[in-house]
Formats: C-alpha cells, sequence, structure tokens
C-alpha cells in the first residue's frame, strides 16, 4: 500500500490538489481513498457534495466512484470508538471547574486525537489490505509535524513514562482520592491508552519507509508561503519522511497579459526560479491558476489533467534518499542528516541514552541509535552541502 501526504501551508490548495490526486488515481486503476486529517475539513466540499454545514456522512470511507472513496475524520465519532475511558476522565476533571457538560465535552477533545484516529484508520487499512493507495490531505505544517511526529512521541511516552505512571497512580489512588479535589485516572483509563497504542503498531515504519509513504509538499510562488514550505521540508528530512516533489499552485497561466498582473508575475518568476534552486534535486511540478473554483468531479478532473497529465502515475516513486544514514568510516561511526536551508550556528545536537537529539530552533529531532553505535557519543559535527555529518566516537 502506497502514501501519499500531501502539507503546506494553510490556504494553498492543498485540498484541491489531493483530491484531483485521487481521482487520477482511480482512473488509473488503483484503489483509492483520499483522506482528511485536517480538523476544518473541506474534502466532501471539494467533490462538491451537497452536506450540511456540520455533516457526518463521510465520517466512514465515503464512495464517490468504483474505485475512489473520501474520508474526513470524524472526532466525535472517534472518540466513542477508541478514547472513551480518556474522554470520560478528562471531561470529569473539567466538570469540577463549574463549566457545563457542553463545554467540557468540546474541551475534552485533546491535541493530536484527530492525528491519531487518522493513524489507527491507516494502519487497519494497511492490515486489510481495503485501498491500494491512501491519499492523505493533511492539516498546515505545524498540525502536520504533530501529525509525523505522534508514533516517535508516543513509543517515548510509552517505554519511559507509561509503566512507571502505571504503577505509581495504582499504589497512591486509594489514598489520593480521600485528600484530591480530582479524582486519579482509573487502570481503565491506561488500559485504553495501552490499547490505542497496540493500534499504531507499526506506523512509524510505514511512514518512514520511502517505498511505501511520500511527501508532496504544496506552496503557492510567493515568498512567504516560500519560507514555511522551506521549513517543512527540513522537518519532514528530521522526522524520516521523504519528499518527493514539491507542487507550485495557483501559477499565473503566460496567456494572462494584462498589464495588472505585470507586477505580480515578475514577482512569481522570481520566486519559482528560487524555488527551483532551493528544491533542487527535487522535482517542481507548476500548476496554472485556474479561471475558475476548482470544485466537484468536472473540474478536479481538469486539475488532475493539469498536474499529471493523461498518463502520468501519482503512485509512482521517485524518490527514496533517506533523510538520514548510518555509516562506519575508518575508526569512527558517522550518522548522515540531510538539512536543506540549515545553516552553521542554528544546529545543536546531544546524546541522551540510545538516542542522538538535533535541535534546529525550537523542533527537537530523536534519532534512535543502532546497537552499534549506541554507546557513542558525538565528538564533532560539520554542515557542508546541505548534509550534517555528525561523527560518534568512545568517550
Amino acid at each position: 500500500m502506497r502514501i501519499l501526504l500531501f502539507s503546506g501551508k494553510g490556504g494553498v490548495g492543498k485540498t484541491s490538489l489531493a483530491a484531483a490526486t485521487g481521482v487520477q488515481l482511480a482512473r488509473l486503476g488503483y484503489r483509492t481513498l483520499v483522506m482528511s486529517v485536517d480538523p476544518a475539513h473541506s474534502l466532501a466540499d471539494s467533490f462538491d457534495l451537497e452536506t450540511s454545514l456540520f455533516h457526518e456522512k463521510t465520517g466512514d470511507p465515503y464512495v464517490i466512484s468504483e474505485r475512489l472513496s473520501i474520508h474526513e475524520v470524524n472526532i466525535q465519532r472517534e472518540i466513542k470508538r477508541h478514547w472513551r475511558e480518556i474522554s470520560a476522565y478528562v471531561i470529569s476533571v473539567l466538570r469540577t471547574t463549574g463549566i457545563s457538560d457542553v463545554e467540557a465535552e468540546e474541551l475534552a477533545i485533546l491535541p493530536g486525537m484527530e492525528e491519531l484516529s487518522a493513524m489507527m484508520w491507516v494502519n487497519q487499512f494497511r492490515r486489510e489490505q481495503r485501498y491500494d493507495i491512501i491519499v492523505l490531505d493533511c492539516a498546515p505544517t505545524a498540525e502536520s509535524m504533530r501529525f509525523v511526529s505522534m508514533p516517535t512521541t508516543l513509543d517515548w511516552y510509552m517505554k519511559h513514562i507509561f509503566p512507571f505512571q502505571r504503577t505509581v497512580l495504582k499504589a497512591v489512588r486509594p489514598l489520593a482520592n480521600r485528600v484530591s479535589p480530582v479524582e486519579l485516572p482509573t487502570d481503565s483509563y491506561f488500559a485504553n491508552i495501552q490499547d490505542l497504542f497496540g493500534k499504531l503498531e507499526g506506523i512509524d515504519e510505514l511512514l518512514e519507509d520511502p517505498r511505501l509513504t511520500s511527501v508532496r509538499l504544496v506552496t503557492n510562488p510567493e515568498k512567504m508561503v516560500l519560507r514555511e514550505t522551506q521549513r517543512a521540508f527540513v522537518y519532514f528530512s528530521l522526522h524520516g519522511l521523504t519528499v518527493d516533489s514539491i507542487i507550485v499552485n495557483r501559477v499565473l497561466p503566460e496567456r494572462v497579459t494584462d498589464a495588472f498582473f505585470t507586477e505580480w508575475r515578475e514577482s512569481q518568476q522570481r520566486i519559482l526560479h528560487e524555488i527551483d534552486a532551493y528544491f533542487s534535486p527535487v522535482p517542481v511540478k507548476r500548476v496554472p491558476l485556474f479561471t475558475h473554483e476548482v470544485l466537484g468531479a468536472e473540474r478536479l478532473n481538469e486539475l488532475a489533467a493539469a498536474l499529471y497529465g493523461e498518463t502520468e502515475d501519482p503512485a509512482a516513486i521517485t524518490r527514496t534518499e533517506a533523510p538520514y544514514t548510518f555509516a562506519k568510516r575508518n575508526e569512527h561511526y558517522e550518522v548522515r542528516l540531510l538539512l536543506p536551508f540549515a545553516v552553521k550556528g542554528e544546529v545543536g545536537l546531544f546524546k541522551k541514552g540510545d538516542e542522538l537529539v538535533v535541535q534546529i530552533g525550537t523542533l527537537r529531532r530523536h534519532i534512535g541509535l543502532p546497537t552499534s553505535m549506541a554507546a557513542l557519543s558525538p565528538a564533532r559535527a560539520k554542515l557542508e552541502n546541505k548534509v550534517l555529518t555528525v561523527e560518534m566516537r568512545e568517550t
């Protein structure tokens, strides 16, 4: 099963491009699911489905055509399916503050619930082999980072914090509940967390395998949008995902010659040259600005034709370069990380247990080291040609 993950700044056209990709894949014969991971779902709107403002019929896979379905993760439905004990405890705590039941239920939707629910669906579909391709229409960049970092974060929590927390609370709960204004979570709360973790098993390997998962970054030919796209490229690289193409959406067509657009066209051309230079050798696709809103099957087919032509296969594996690799050179080991746009002075690193921690700004990436390198420490590092090489030696 292939996963194509569309991400980028809000408003650049991710949903339309993800939907058009689904249309193209289905036309080529793939069993395709386009799944929205953005809480502000607009996938059904992109297909111009007749729905109410807060509809639920796409909360499960909804058939568009013989080989194409769409799915907008409905967090209220997912809470009933997977988060019942966790949500019930959070609601009970919030009620003690004096807020209403309705407000408590809304506030009990914790950050990450929607992303983890989507991952559980992806893992389930993989095990069932229900689809050949899943196209993920992700939330804007920051939320996308949370989506791809969730497996690593949860794995660390389950290994280092969860067992200790569960054991301690089990021992002190009877006494603490007598004096605490808020009851401590019951063991069923922790059982619910453990069950969720089991449903996510293997999802990290799936996301980090470039033969299975590819990231498509969507941008516009505007400087502000480009900067966020650059940051997203770094973040996905640090999290072990492979970006195999950049899609520049809403480029002014050549036939637009009105003087009103002269300055806009010149600005776009400067940014387009900058995009080509920054992301090389990652291929850059350009999609023209349409004269109409891309809405409904007919318009999505037009967009798919502009993006892929008649025969191009969006599921083709075009890039498998790993964002980081391990190697042994002479008497020392090396960890190599691809860090586009990072500059000397921005990168920090240190060792914690059997992990190498790389930091760019406020972002940290924990890289688990293989057994042969787990006892080593970073001795020196150099950043050359967009590659950070960390030398690992015995202390």
